[in-house]
């Protein structure tokens, strides 16, 4: 499987970093379509600096588990509470419990790790 992606990896590659591919697109469509190759021009570029992050990393980087945990988490502790006397409280407890977590990520566990499973 690895090998049938080889290709397009590289080709993804060189229009990252030359613009080669996205340059002849916008060039066919400047005539016809001359907003699509405006935006092309403007936005391909940019989405595809994603290829420059190593494949390991943007397998990790692709969900919106990490973010949904820390929904669930926020949502845990507040239901513990379950009334609060002004939003500021809220607040206060939202921040605590943010601030916690960060601590845990940065000193303790490892969440996002890059490793291979």
């Amino acid at each position: 499987m690895e090998a049938a992606r080889a290709p397009y990896k590289v080709a993804f590659m060189l229009m990252a970093e030359t613009g080669m591919r996205v340059g002849e697109v916008v060039t066919r469509y400047k005539k016809t379509a001359p907003q699509l190759a405006a935006w092309l021009e403007e936005n391909v570029p940019e989405a595809l600096t994603v290829l420059r992050i190593p494949a390991a990393h943007r397998r990790r980087l692709r969900t919106t588990n990490g973010l949904e945990r820390l929904n669930k988490e926020i949502k845990r502790r507040t239901r513990v509470a379950t009334l609060f006397p002004n939003e500021a409280s809220l607040l206060r407890l939202a921040s605590a419990v943010l601030s916690e977590i960060s601590d845990d990520w940065e000193t303790e566990r490892a969440y996002l790790t890059m490793e291979a499973r």
